[in-house]
C-alpha cells in the first residue's frame, strides 16, 4: 500500500513559511503608506487634513461594515472606539497635516521611530521585554531612514515636526493595544479595521465641517487620490495590517513600518529626486534592519538553549 506524503498545493509547507507569508502581506500597508506623501501633495488640495482624514476612513470603514454586516457587542463598543481615535482618528488628520509642511521623506522618517516607541509600550502594557537583537536593529533601521530621507535641503516645519511625532506616537499606542485586546469572536481582520475607521470617520466627520469645511474644488485627481488612500491606502492596507498584528510578536510586526518612508523615497525618486552614496547606503541599512528583525536574535537562541540545558528532568519529577 502506498500513503502520499504531497501536501496540499499552494499552503506553506511550514511554520517558517506561513509566518513569511504573513510578513509579506503584512508588509503590504506599510508599502502603501508610504505613497501618502506623494499622493497628498500631487493630488490633494491643500489645507485640508481633516476632510483628508475623513475621506480616507469614514467611506471606506461603512463599506466594511456593509461587507462583513458585524457591529461590537459588549465592552468593544468602547475598545473599538479607542483604537478608531488612536489608529485613525487622530492619527489620520496629523499624517496628511505632516506630509502638507514636510517635504514627503522628511514626514515619513518621523514615522520610522515607531517601532522603538513600541518596544517601549509593549514592556508596559504587554510585558514583553524586547531583545538587544531587535532593538539595535530598531535603531539601525531608523539611521538607516534619516540616511535615505533627510539631508542639507531638508525642510524642517516645527508644526509639521510635531504633527508627525504626534501622529507616530497616537499609532504605536494603537498597535500594542491591538496586540493587547486581540480579536472579539467572530470578528475578522476586515471587521475590526471597519469598525475603526468608521470610529475615527465619525470623530473627524464634525470636526472637518466645523474647522475645515469641504475644498472648494476637487478635481479629477484629487478624487483618485481619495479613492486609492480608502482603498488600498485604507481598507484594504488596514485589514492587512491588523491581520499580521493578531499573527506577528509585535517586535516583528512593528519593524514593517520602515516600509513606509522607504517607498516614500522611492516614490521621490521615481517623481524627479536625485539620491546620493549615503542615501544608498541608507536605504541598505533600513532594509537589513526590517528583514533582520524578522529573525530569533543571538541572545534569544543563547537564552532558550540555557533553559533548556538547565532542566533537570530527575527534579521535574519529583516535583510532579
Amino acid at each position: 500500500m502506498h500513503t502520499s506524503t504531497a501536501r496540499s498545493p499552494g499552503l506553506p509547507r511550514t511554520p517558517h513559511a506561513r509566518q513569511a507569508a504573513t510578513v509579506a502581506l503584512t508588509a503590504l500597508a506599510p508599502a502603501s503608506w508610504g505613497t501618502t506623501y506623494a499622493v497628498t501633495t500631487e493630488l490633494l488640495p491643500p489645507g485640508h487634513p481633516l476632510f483628508a482624514g475623513l475621506m480616507r476612513a469614514l467611506p471606506a470603514g461603512l463599506l466594511a461594515l456593509a461587507i462583513t454586516r458585524v457591529l461590537p457587542r459588549g465592552d468593544w463598543w468602547w475598545k473599538a472606539a479607542v483604537l478608531g481615535v488612536l489608529n485613525i482618528g487622530a492619527f489620520f488628520p496629523l499624517l496628511f497635516l505632516a506630509a502638507e509642511r514636510l517635504p514627503g521623506g522628511v514626514a515619513a522618517t518621523l514615522g520610522a521611530a515607531q517601532p522603538l516607541l513600541v518596544a517601549g509600550l509593549a514592556v508596559v502594557a504587554l510585558h514583553d521585554r524586547p531583545t538587544a537583537w531587535r532593538l539595535g536593529w530598531g535603531v539601525i533601521g531608523v539611521l538607516g531612514v534619516g540616511l535615505v530621507v533627510l539631508g542639507p535641503r531638508a525642510r524642517l516645519d516645527a508644526v509639521g515636526v510635531l504633527a508627525g511625532l504626534g501622529g507616530t506616537a497616537f499609532m504605536a499606542c494603537g498597535v500594542v493595544l491591538t496586540k493587547r485586546w486581540g480579536r472579539p469572536a467572530g470578528a475578522g481582520p476586515m471587521t475590526l479595521a471597519g469598525w475603526q475607521l468608521t470610529a475615527g470617520g465619525l470623530l473627524l466627520l464634525p470636526l472637518t465641517l466645523g474647522i475645515e469645511g469641504v475644498p472648494r474644488r476637487i478635481d479629477a485627481g484629487a478624487v483618485g487620490g481619495y479613492l486609492w488612500l480608502g482603498s488600498m491606502g485604507g481598507l484594504i492596507a488596514y485589514t492587512l495590517w491588523f491581520r499580521g498584528i493578531g499573527r506577528l510578536p509585535v517586535g516583528a510586526s512593528a519593524p514593517l513600518v520602515l516600509l513606509s518612508p522607504l517607498v516614500a523615497a522611492v516614490v521621490g525618486v521615481a517623481l524627479g529626486e536625485s539620491t546620493t552614496l549615503p542615501q544608498t547606503l541608507g536605504f541598505a541599512l533600513a532594509l537589513a534592519a526590517m528583514l533582520a528583525a524578522q529573525l530569533t536574535g543571538p541572545d534569544r537562541r543563547a537564552r532558550t538553549g540555557r533553559d533548556r540545558s538547565s532542566a533537570d528532568p530527575a527534579r521535574e519529577a519529583r516535583l510532579r
